[in-house]
């Protein structure tokens, strides 16, 4: 049965997720490509996105983002609502102290909308993969990933996670590979680095 694969190359000269409708027959078609964010090591707590195919079951339940806001005024998971994809803990390498490999949640989300999905294309999470909230939708509403969830549906599990409004696909997968293609310079069709926005101004005393 054909299903759906999100790629992602987390090379820092690239950034971006690619979308795959593989058939059991071998065949591959491209549908499309997104820029995201991927592991920033160098910093305690933030580790290398770690090489490999990851499978979305049932095992790691998704959630959906609250939208609040963490000390720095950040939503880190998006606006309310959005869904968080989750492919549970996995060994990374730490991009602090020894660097040795360590357990991290892999997850697949959006994020804050006017501070970080401006610098997307560019490497800036703690080992998560980040995406744009349209690629979030996109994912979520087609269940393009969700081939275990839609099979335990229609053996009639109740999932609050899935929309009510979820247009399914009819090839529906459950793996995200990550890869590093070693790029030594930006691909041609990679989409264009955008300046990070400027922190606000301090108020006038």
């Amino acid at each position: 049965m054909p299903q759906h694969v999100l790629v992602v190359d987390r090379n820092p000269r690239v950034q971006a997720a690619l979308l795959y409708r593989i058939t059991p027959g071998g065949s591959v078609a491209f549908s499309g490509a997104s820029p995201v964010s991927t592991g920033q090591p160098g910093t305690y707590e933030h580790f290398a996105t770690p090489l490999g195919v990851f499978a979305h079951s049932l095992a790691n339940p998704d959630f959906r983002a609250e939208g609040t806001r963490n000390e720095n005024g950040i939503r880190g998971y998006g606006v309310e609502g959005r869904r968080v994809f989750d492919f549970g803990w996995v060994e990374a390498q730490k991009g602090w102290g020894n660097h040795a490999d360590s357990a991290m949640r892999l997850q697949v989300h959006a994020t804050d909308p006017e501070l970080l999905e401006p610098q997307l294309g560019r490497p800036r999470s703690k080992g998560c993969i980040r995406i744009p909230a349209s690629l979030d939708d996109f994912l979520d509403r087609r269940g393009i990933l969700d081939r275990d969830y839609v099979t335990a549906r229609e053996s009639g599990a109740s999932l609050w996670v899935l929309r009510a409004d979820q247009d399914i696909t009819r090839w529906p997968g459950r793996y995200l590979v990550v890869v590093d293609s070693l790029a030594s310079t930006r691909p041609a069709w990679a989409t264009p680095l955008r300046s990070p926005p400027r922190p606000p101004e301090c108020a006038a005393p």
